[in-house]
């Protein structure tokens, strides 16, 4: 059996203080149902590098490009605007070989400091919900919402900061998460990204 080669993503953890206690909220979206990869969980948002986003970066490297995938995937999916200068780069994920669609996805936290209108375009997306990390993974180990693995790893390990500017300076600071340590599609310098 030979195995799919992944396609290359990006994702934006949205981050925000939360208003009602101490920590900070995630922005949580709800694929439809329908859709063949990760139809009915929540995620965060994130999709494909296209090739507008190459454009867009007036760069051939991956790395700028999976930038602008992650600002153009956000406005698309959640009406949220954010500049590539706002992501903050955290992990990168190749799913598994065995699973029929495979992608390497780069990790962005993206700290927000006003507020911000979510619009879902009720297509692919057909719900949103702010929440704590905490929360989310209560609701996952209760199975009122599903998460897919890379999600809630990331948000296991964001649930430990009790303010955005605590997230912010973690994350600044630490090295980043690659899965599988030894991914052969995780080549930074390479790819743009110094």
């Amino acid at each position: 059996m030979t195995h799919q080669e992944p396609v290359p993503a990006a994702t934006v953890v949205l981050a925000r203080d939360d208003s009602s206690n101490d920590g900070i909220e995630i922005l949580l979206l709800r694929r439809n149902s329908k859709l063949v990869f990760h139809g009915g969980h929540w995620v965060f948002p994130g999709g494909r590098i296209d090739a507008e986003d190459f454009l867009a970066a007036e760069s051939e490297l991956e790395f700028p490009a999976a930038q602008h995938a992650a600002v153009r995937e956000t406005r698309e999916e959640s009406g949220i605007e954010i500049s590539p200068e706002q992501l903050i780069h955290t992990a990168h994920w190749t799913t598994p070989p065995r699973l029929p669609r495979r992608f390497c996805t780069w990790f962005f936290v993206c700290p927000l400091r006003e507020p911000v209108d979510v619009t879902v375009d009720n297509d692919e997306i057909l719900d949103f919900r702010w929440l704590t990390p905490a929360q989310a993974l209560a609701e996952a180990a209760n199975e009122t919402l599903i998460l897919p693995q890379p999600t809630r790893v990331t948000l296991t390990d964001i649930a430990v900061f009790d303010s955005l500017d605590a997230l912010e300076a973690a994350v600044t600071a630490s090295d980043i998460r690659v899965f599988p340590e030894d991914s052969p599609y995780y080549r930074p310098e390479e790819m743009g990204c110094l």
